[in-house]
């Protein structure tokens, strides 16, 4: 009997850097038909090996084979050609431009316009991803968008799919959707290669995972047979810590207001927002759910400072705020961690010591507006030592770092301000298992200190195990909050797409169905 030819094979892949070795002899198999998972934490060598596979990076050595055939992929376009597509964690699409004018970009064949409309909608159509051919780009929401990216590689009838982070953006409607496409891609032959950070998913969706840990497969698992904590514990080398959240005991006091809060949004294609209200406690997070596109970054604007409002609009602990800028709102205790993390929470070619300056030089870190560097640099070995930034110290230039590590280096850097509150945007997108527990138990912690701290995610597992109330940003109107045991996933879920009176509705019929099962049992 033959053995079955795996659709994809590399063998002894290897890829160094002049600091770090990427992928070290890696090995990975993926059969016809197969959701394969490739696991590990940020740093791990997950994004380059997929590179390499889409032509996007060269190996130094090592051997990758397609249906048996050893091939050399040079680039994209040849990746294409060969029957692999890739969905990037970031879209690439234009904003300007309609659905199929964004497609039509990237096929390698001729095109007709009209007739490549209709195969767009008849295979959008065919895979449960329906998407009107003929819309701009700009009015799609983010779950649209995202089947924009993976209609236009269907197009190409590929043999191979790599996802990278497919959900992160997804309401849980959305992924089940998304996981219904993939299934039936997988019973047409086609292969995927499936990375995330979210390991219940991996192990519903996926039919084997290799596992890479500084560069290196460790392992192999059937994700069926394992559970998140176990894939964890393959993944980091130890037990992933669980969360501690005990009940506030200081001072009840709000420390927040926002009152009735309208900003225009100053991008053409942003989200307007509309009568925003809401309060936050003295050792409380109040969580923000939403898909992004939704208002977000215009909140995150508003109330940091970077937009300016109208002055009744925000008050701190009382004071009105909303007409002082970045600056000045820092200097009265409300400090933020932004979404981007390069370019806006930290400057790529400037060392950690120098990007500890950006915010905390009222630290000690000036004297007569001269820069006192010894200070910065003690100030960041501090928080390297606090957080475990895994990085060669204070002198490492911020673009060295994983994704994971420079994230707990700028959050640790506003938790060493010691704030009054704190407003937070995406504090573990894309970042792995291990990092994700010491980011969010570091924000538990500040909260039970008497913080109030504002958490914007797209991640519901993350709200739904560090906030106390969550609310739900859709088309820049924001619904009452709830205590986080009155709501569900599936209800927030429901107010994400701006359905806030059905998911009222539904958590209602809920909460009574709850109720009435208890007086029955009793």
């Amino acid at each position: 009997m033959h053995r079955p030819v795996p659709r994809l094979e590399l063998l002894n892949v290897t890829k160094r850097y002049p600091s770090i070795v990427a992928c070290s002899e890696v090995n990975l198999s993926v059969m016809p038909g197969e959701i394969h998972a490739v696991l590990g934490e940020n740093g791990a060598g997950k994004s380059t090996l997929m590179k390499i596979i889409y032509g996007a990076v060269k190996a130094e050595s090592g051997t990758l084979f397609l249906d048996g055939r050893e091939v050399s992929i040079h680039n994209p376009a040849q990746a294409r050609r060969l029957g692999i597509g890739m969905v990037f964690q970031h879209f690439s699409l234009f904003e300007t431009l309609s659905v199929v004018e964004n497609i039509a970009l990237v096929l390698d064949e001729p095109f007709d316009l009209p007739a490549l409309a209709v195969r767009v909608k008849a295979v959008s159509e065919c895979y449960g991803l329906p998407l009107d051919p003929n819309r701009m780009v700009h009015s799609l929401s983010v779950g649209e968008r995202q089947r924009v990216e993976i209609v236009r590689c269907l197009l190409q009838d590929p043999k191979l799919l790599i996802l990278d982070e497919p959900t992160s953006v997804l309401t849980p409607q959305a992924v089940q959707k998304l996981f219904e496409t993939l299934r039936q891609l997988a019973s047409e032959g086609v292969s995927i290669l499936y990375i995330s950070h979210k390991l219940h998913e991996i192990q519903v969706l996926c039919d084997g995972a290799t596992i890479l840990r500084h560069g290196k497969v460790t392992g192999n698992a059937n994700p069926g047979q394992e559970t998140p904590a176990s894939l964890a514990r393959m993944m980091i080398g130890r037990e992933l810590p669980v969360c501690q959240a005990p009940v506030y005991a200081g001072e009840q006091r709000t420390v927040l207001t926002v009152d009735g809060l309208s900003l225009a949004s100053e991008d053409p294609f942003g989200t307007n927002l509309e009568n925003i209200s809401f309060s936050v406690n003295a050792g409380e997070i109040l969580g923000i759910a939403g898909i992004s596109g939704n208002g977000q970054a215009e909140l995150m604007a508003a109330l940091s400072g970077e937009s300016t409002v109208r002055k009744q609009a925000i008050h701190l602990e009382g004071m009105p705020v909303g007409h002082l800028n970045a600056g000045q709102r820092r200097k009265k205790g409300l400090v933020f961690v932004p979404e981007e993390r390069l370019g806006r929470g930290a400057v790529p070619p400037f060392s950690l010591s120098h990007n500890a300056l950006l915010t905390a030089h009222h630290q000690g870190m000036k004297n007569w507006g001269l820069v006192r560097y010894s200070k910065a640099r003690e100030f960041a070995d501090k928080c390297v030592a606090r957080f475990d930034v895994r990085c060669g110290g204070s002198a490492d230039d911020a673009r060295s770092l994983s994704g994971g590590n420079l994230q707990k280096f700028i959050v640790g850097r506003e938790i060493m301000l010691k704030p009054r509150v704190m407003i937070v945007a995406q504090p573990t997108w894309g970042v792995d298992v291990g990092a994700s527990a010491v980011l969010r138990q570091a924000l538990l912690d500040l909260s039970r200190n008497g913080v109030g701290i504002v958490l914007i995610s797209e991640e519901l597992e993350e709200l739904f195990e560090i906030s106390d109330r969550i609310a739900v940003l859709a088309q820049g109107r924001l619904s009452a909050a709830q205590p986080r045991g009155a709501t569900s996933a599936e209800s927030v879920g429901m107010m994400m797409s701006g359905l806030f009176d059905e998911a009222h509705v539904s958590a209602a019929a809920n909460a009574s169905a709850s109720a009435e099962a208890g007086h029955a049992l009793a």
